[in-house]
C-alpha cells in the first residue's frame, strides 16, 4: 500500500517567473502565439500537480543530497527544479535541459521570502 504524502502548498520565484516569462516570448518569436501559449498551460498544468504529487516527481540528478529535497519535472526541452521543505514546495527556476550543470546547480541558491 501507498503511503500517504502530506499535501503542500507551492510557492514560485522570481527568477521562475523571469525564466518562464523568457520562454513564453521565445516561443512566440520561434513557434507563434499558439503554440507558446499551450507550453505556458502545460506549464502550469505540471506545477498544479505539484501539491499532492511533489514526491512523484525524480530528484534533480544535477542537485544530488541524500534528502532528494531538490526535484524536478521533465517538461519538454525544460526542467522545472524545485525544493521541497517542511511548509511548502519551492519552485526555483524552470531551466533548459542542455544548460550547463553549474548554472543549473546554482538554482539552489534562489531562496524565496
Amino acid at each position: 500500500m501507498e503511503e500517504e504524502i502530506p499535501r503542500k502548498p507551492y510557492v514560485v520565484s522570481d527568477e521562475f517567473e523571469e525564466s518562464r516569462q523568457r520562454i513564453f516570448e521565445y516561443s512566440i518569436d520561434t513557434f507563434g502565439a499558439v503554440q507558446a501559449e499551450r507550453y505556458i498551460q502545460k506549464i502550469r498544468a505540471a506545477l498544479d500537480t505539484l501539491p499532492d504529487r511533489y514526491t512523484y516527481y525524480p530528484p534533480c540528478r544535477h542537485i544530488p543530497t541524500k534528502s532528494h529535497k531538490y526535484r524536478n519535472i521533465i517538461l519538454g526541452s525544460h526542467l522545472i527544479i524545485y525544493r521541497i521543505t517542511a511548509v511548502r514546495i519551492e519552485v526555483l527556476d524552470i531551466v533548459h535541459g542542455a544548460m550547463s550543470v553549474s548554472r543549473i546547480r546554482a538554482v539552489r541558491r534562489i531562496r524565496i521570502d
